[in-house]
Parts: C-alpha cells; structure tokens; sequence
C-alpha cells in the first residue's frame, strides 16, 4: 500500500511539474530615447510615454515625495546602456524644482499598460 501511493505521488508531481515550468514571457525594452512625458499620479507611481504611442507604468519601491510638487523635475541617468528592459536599469531621481535637492525613486516595477488601461487614465495619470 505504502508502494502504491508513493508512486501516484510521483505522477501527480510530474503531471504539475510542466505547468509549473513554462518559461516567463521575455522582457519588452525600450530605447531611452523613446522616453517622452511622464506624469505622476501619486508618489509611488510615474507613467511615462513612449514615443510608438504606448505607456510604462513604473512602481515605486519608495514613496518619492518630490513628485507631489507640480514644479516636480525628474532626473534619469541612463549610464550603462541606451536601453531599459527592466526596474534595474532605471536610475531615478526627483526634486522639487530648479535649486532643490534631488531624492532617489527606486523603480520595483515595470508594465506597459494595454490600450484599455491607456483609455482609462485619468488626465492627471495620463502622460
């Protein structure tokens, strides 16, 4: 008895095993230089446009409390590549305008959004 269950078991494992191992979608990059507006719509958000007419929605692993000015400026310090595929390649930065200092907005996420979420923006979130 203690053989037989062993082995069902084992199948079930592996009939879930695939489904579990699907490989994850490959990362959508982008050229820093098809960076257009951005706009936050709280201090842990900013969407930024894309110049083929999609946005990025980038989460923030702290609440950037520059954002929150409207004379906000964001600073972008691209070093290592003229790509960002990932939260890692960005290196953010935001003050409250000219002459304040500039804190870090560490990205955790990135998601380009789908033309029904564009659509659904408010004019505050839309870039």
């Amino acid at each position: 008895m203690m053989m037989r269950n062993s082995l069902l078991l084992c199948a079930v494992s592996l009939a879930i095993a695939p489904a579990a191992a699907q490989p994850a979608a490959p990362p959508q990059c982008y050229f820093t230089s098809e960076l257009g507006n951005w706009r936050a719509p709280d201090m842990r958000t900013i969407n930024f446009r894309v110049r083929s007419g999609k946005v990025i929605r980038l989460g923030l692993v702290n609440a950037c409390y520059p954002l929150r000015s409207p004379t906000a400026r964001l600073i972008t310090d691209f070093r290592s590549s003229n790509t960002v595929c990932s939260p890692l390649d960005w290196n953010l930065r935001a003050s409250e305008g000219i002459g304040s200092p500039a804190v870090p907005c560490i990205v955790k996420t990135m998601t380009e959004l789908s033309p029904a979420e564009i659509a659904a923006l408010s004019a505050k979130a839309k870039p």
